[in-house]
This record gives C-alpha cells, sequence and structure tokens, in this order.
C-alpha cells in the first residue's frame, strides 16, 4: 500500500495559501538551505527529536534503549546519533513527553481522515490543503495520488515546492494543482550552490514551465541578511519573477530563527542569521514593486 512519511500536520494554517488551510508537512528535501526553517524535514527517515526542557533527567530512555545509545553526562542526557537507530522506543517510554519521533508513515487514506476534521473551515473562508516538506515532490507518486483525491472532494489544493523537480514530475503535480506556492531563494547561480548545495538552473526552468503550463502561483521569497538581501540579488530577483504571466504575487518571507532550536533537538547545528528590521524589509518591498509586481510580507 502506497504510504507517505509525514513530519507534522498542521490545522487552521493561515500563511500557507488563501483562507484557513490544513498543511501536510512531507519529509524529506533535496536542498540544505543554511537557514532551513524545518530541518527535521530534511532526512528521508523518522528522526528522534529531544526536547531538553521537559526532561526530569529520570534515565529511562537509558534504560530502554536497546542500541545503547542513550546515557547522562554530566547530569545531562546525551544520545549517541551514531548509535542511534532512530527505533522510537525510547519515545514510547519517556513520562514528559521530551523525546518526539519526527515522522510518520500515512496512507492517502489515513490523510484523508485527518483532513475531514477540517472541511468546514475551508468552506467557510475559502481554504484547503497545502502539501510542503521538506520538498513534497520528492515523494511525488504519493503526492500525485492525494492531490487527486482532494480534488475530486471539491478541496482546493496547494503545492509548496523548492521547484527541484523533473520536468516530468512538475507536470504531473500540476494537472491536480490549483496553487503553487513556488520558493525562489537566490539568483546567483554561484550563491545559490553555496548556500543551498544544488544548482538553481532547474528550479528556474521549472517556473518557466509552470507558467507556460497557466499554473497559478505565488512566488515566495525568503529574505535572509548577509545572503540575498543586496540590492544586486534583489533587483535579480524583480526582474525575473516579472516576466512571468501567471504569477499572482511575490511573497517575501523574513528570517527567523526557528531552525535553530529545531536543529539542536537532532543534535545538529545551523547557522544563526540576523533577522531583517523592518527598515530592511521596506526596502525591499520598495525595489521589488518597482517591477510591477504584488509584493506582501509573509504567507
Amino acid at each position: 500500500m502506497l504510504k507517505a512519511l509525514i513530519f507534522d500536520i498542521k490545522r487552521y494554517a493561515i500563511h500557507d495559501g488563501p483562507g484557513i488551510r490544513t498543511s501536510i508537512f512531507f519529509k524529506g528535501c533535496p536542498l540544505r538551505c543554511w537557514w532551513c526553517h524545518n530541518p527535521e524535514g530534511q532526512e528521508f527517515y523518522p528522526e528522534m527529536m529531544y526536547y531538553e526542557s521537559r526532561c526530569i533527567i529520570c534515565g529511562t530512555c537509558v534504560e530502554v534503549c536497546p542500541q545503547k545509545a542513550v546515557s547522562i553526562v554530566n547530569e545531562k542526557v546525551v544520545t549517541n546519533r551514531q548509535l542511534c537507530d532512530n527505533c522510537g522506543i525510547c519515545v514510547e517510554h519517556c513520562p514528559t513527553g521530551a523525546r518526539e519521533m519526527a515522522g510518520k508513515w500515512y496512507t492517502i487514506q489515513e490523510l484523508l481522515e485527518e483532513i475531514e476534521k477540517d472541511r468546514p473551515f475551508y468552506d467557510e473562508s475559502g481554504g484547503g490543503v497545502t502539501v510542503s516538506g521538506g520538498e513534497p515532490l520528492m515523494q511525488h507518486e504519493f503526492v500525485v495520488r492525494f492531490l487527486e483525491e482532494l480534488k475530486c472532494k471539491g478541496i482546493h489544493t496547494a503545492v509548496d515546492t523548492s521547484g527541484y523537480a523533473s520536468k516530468e514530475v512538475m507536470k504531473e503535480v500540476c494537472r491536480f494543482t490549483d496553487l503553487f506556492l513556488y520558493d525562489l531563494k537566490i539568483m546567483d547561480p554561484k550563491k545559490h550552490l553555496l548556500y543551498t548545495e544544488v544548482r538553481n538552473d532547474l528550479i528556474l526552468s521549472n517556473l518557466k514551465l509552470l507558467d507556460d503550463l497557466g499554473a497559478r502561483i505565488w512566488v515566495r521569497f525568503p529574505l535572509i541578511p548577509g545572503v540575498n538581501d543586496d540590492e544586486a540579488s534583489i533587483r535579480a530577483m524583480g526582474e525575473f519573477v516579472s516576466t512571468f504571466r501567471n504569477v499572482e504575487q511575490l511573497n517575501v518571507l523574513p528570517y527567523h530563527p526557528l531552525g535553530v532550536s529545531k536543529a539542536e533537538r537532532l543534535d545538529k547545528t545551523q547557522k544563526k542569521f540576523e533577522q531583517p528590521s523592518q527598515q530592511l524589509i521596506n526596502k525591499v518591498v520598495g525595489l521589488l514593486e518597482e517591477y510591477d509586481l504584488l509584493v506582501r510580507v509573509g504567507g
């Protein structure tokens, strides 16, 4: 039976497309953005997340771990990630919820049952379902069938994507997608490779493909100080996006360091950037508006 690995389901989401939405976060991503908002969505396998603030150092996790990957050192619980196989046994036994698994397998029917609970909100607000990640198109076979089921039920569909997928996948997904939330991070190819570890030529060409197919598109631009906030980068973004007929708006998403604490719960490190000032945000919006774009701050 076809299943997908999901790391979060957010209800009453108001920043992932029009109206009130349910956002489904698919695990796995080919990009490694330095500022990643959801580092728990990068790897394509379940991962144990540890919340130190909830831990009472009871030692239960040490006792039950079959791999002997957990120990108490200097009155702190430490997990050896080389030994840990993310089996989840410590999560099941933790009395305070200090250990959680990021990643659960769902069938299409199980997801549809979750979504039906929120159906009244869609009808009242013009909302629907957004598939996000990670990069949902890494699990494109499931996503296509899932979107098709949603369309059969008359539910509005949105796909939040980096655009890093084959053209065949983009065309297939487009058939059942009412709106694309399309991430454009950096126009300069060398900087894009440095900060995301992938080239951006496929991403840029896929945006053109969607535009040619007549897809509705909202471009989402994460504003990262010191990375893509200089005038040359902003103007390159504005000039490129303004060439498309079906880009309805450009959303500027100011950086927030939420991913830093999430990475720590995975025993990973993530660079922390400065949050953009209101003055910088206003400047960026003003520059982009010079290209006759509808620019909004936030999702």
